[in-house]
């Protein structure tokens, strides 16, 4: 018996099928919140993907501060490096990303490591000295 692998699809479509749409008509497969932000940031996404393009053809990185864009067919494939208010988080746009914001990916904050306490967290440490 062979296991045949199955294609990845995003609502019935595939990737290169996906590709092909325009950002307005990828908008209508996606929920009521990402499409209203998709249509309300359509310029910037637009000029985003070009700028990404040509990036890419230059061999450059792409960086981005805009943590709001909705991740659209056109940038699957690509590394791009998302600041999260301290550095730039790398991320690799997958076809599982489409339809999510670029902010979900690049975390802004670390998560709490719980150890001894410092000076002057407890009654008992003030006493000692600070050196």
């Amino acid at each position: 018996m062979e296991l045949r692998k199955k294609e990845p699809k995003y609502h019935g479509k595939s990737l290169e099928e996906l590709q092909k749409l325009e950002v307005r008509e990828f908008a209508k497969m996606v929920d009521s919140r990402q499409r209203r932000t998709i249509l309300r940031n359509f310029q910037t996404l637009e000029d985003f993907i070009s700028l990404a393009k040509k990036k890419l053809e230059n061999g450059k990185k792409i960086r981005t501060h805009k943590r709001n864009l909705v991740i659209v067919p056109q940038l699957v494939g690509m590394k791009i490096q998302i600041y999260n208010g301290n550095t730039f988080v790398p991320v690799d746009v997958t076809l599982e990303m489409l339809g999510h914001k670029f902010g979900e990916f690049s975390p802004t904050r670390t998560r709490t490591k719980h150890t001894k306490s410092g000076v002057g967290a407890t009654k008992g440490s003030k006493a000692k000295s600070k050196k």
